[in-house]
């Protein structure tokens, strides 16, 4: 088990009740899952960008990444319906603790001139997403054998209602929210 899952059962589940004024703990918001996303347009003309990007971020979430294939065609991008554009990664349970540990405690405070993440990357419903620029603030990537960087965002999926719930869960799971 993950120290910040057993902090969430043990402290945080109990102080949000309150706070909310909540009458079951049952209603209280939880995080239902994280999902890792990273688009790699330059895959179009060279699928083995794409290969190195799945195998980073299989490195970084100790899980697999899933290949994402375009939707439609768009002439403009020179994109057919069908070809690869990305990987995603969506974590549960214990490993989806455990990642959004290392990413508060080792990741956010090797970022450069970091201050505190956007509080306001809410999307209406409680879920909260925050970009990396690069995948080279992860402790599990090799500085040496990083071809390319690439971006990725990461959505945390809250059973919240509202932003002002799931800003208070992530707050108290020790999200890092500028001031």
């Amino acid at each position: 088990m993950s120290r910040l899952y057993e902090k969430y059962k043990n402290s945080i589940r109990e102080e949000l009740k309150k706070e909310l004024n909540l009458p079951n703990i049952m209603m209280v918001p939880r995080l239902e899952k994280i999902v890792i996303n990273s688009g790699v347009g330059e895959a179009t003309q060279n699928i083995k960008i794409l290969d190195k990007v799945m195998e980073e971020m299989g490195t970084i979430a100790g899980q697999k990444a899933v290949l994402r294939r375009a939707k439609k065609s768009i002439a403009a991008f020179r994109l057919r319906a069908g070809m690869p554009v990305g990987a995603t990664i969506t974590l549960r349970g214990p490993r989806m603790y455990e990642f959004m540990e290392r990413l508060i405690t080792l990741v956010m405070p090797r970022i450069k001139d970091f201050r505190g993440i956007n509080p306001k990357s809410f999307d209406g419903r409680g879920n909260y997403t925050v970009a990396i620029k690069d995948q080279l603030v992860f402790p599990e990537i090799n500085y040496n054998k990083v071809d390319r960087v690439t971006g990725m965002s990461i959505t945390f999926v809250t059973t919240a209602k509202t932003d002002n719930i799931g800003r208070a869960l992530l707050k108290k799971m020790g999200m890092p929210f500028r001031k």
